[in-house]
């Protein structure tokens, strides 16, 4: 992988953690229905001070504005990237993705 692909990697990877996945889900969540289920607190994302390193799940302090709220800005870079310098199909498909799920914007 080039330097570039890896640095992607790792930024698709960190942003999993916050983005819903196929069944609605946000891993940081893990398994808090009041996060995960109620209308009120389901588009909120907060950043916490650290992972469970298998399931992505927030643990520690929930309220960081430290190195996790770097995530935040790779999600932005990652749709800046697909707005028009995007290489192929997929990788258009994830930033249109990406602004979905971040921004609010329609499919």
């Amino acid at each position: 992988m080039t330097l570039f692909e890896v640095a992607k990697e790792i930024s698709r990877r960190l942003s999993s953690m916050f983005l819903r996945d196929a069944s609605g889900r946000r891993p940081v969540y893990g398994g808090c229905a009041k996060f995960q289920d109620d209308p009120h607190w389901r588009d909120l994302v907060l950043f916490y001070e650290y992972f469970h390193g298998d399931i992505g799940a927030g643990l520690g302090a929930s309220h960081q504005t430290g190195w996790t709220g770097l995530v935040a800005r790779l999600m932005e870079s990652s749709a800046l990237h697909g707005q028009g310098r995007a290489r192929d199909p997929q990788e258009k498909l994830e930033a249109r993705w990406v602004r979905q799920q971040v921004g609010g914007e329609e499919s």
